[in-house]
């Protein structure tokens, strides 16, 4: 497997300041969270708490919804 096959979409998280706030979801999501950190650990070597990759996963959603942006733009 060619080294760009193992990468995720979500890539290598930066550091960054946070604000927390909660966030409710179903177990089956939680349990896909917590498989998805397990693989972003294999793949960039940094264990990874799911809760961590919610907020890098939410920006990457929110960058590519083009009615978002465009709406926003009004």
């Amino acid at each position: 497997m060619s080294a760009s096959a193992n990468k995720l979409r979500l890539g290598p998280l930066p550091r960054t300041e946070s604000v927390k706030i909660t966030f409710a979801c179903t177990a089956a999501l939680k349990s896909e969270l917590e498989r998805y950190a397990a693989m972003h650990a294999q793949a960039y070597g940094e264990a990874v708490e799911a809760v961590a990759l919610i907020p890098h996963m939410l920006e990457a959603f929110m960058a590519r919804d083009r009615m978002f942006h465009r709406r926003s733009e009004k």
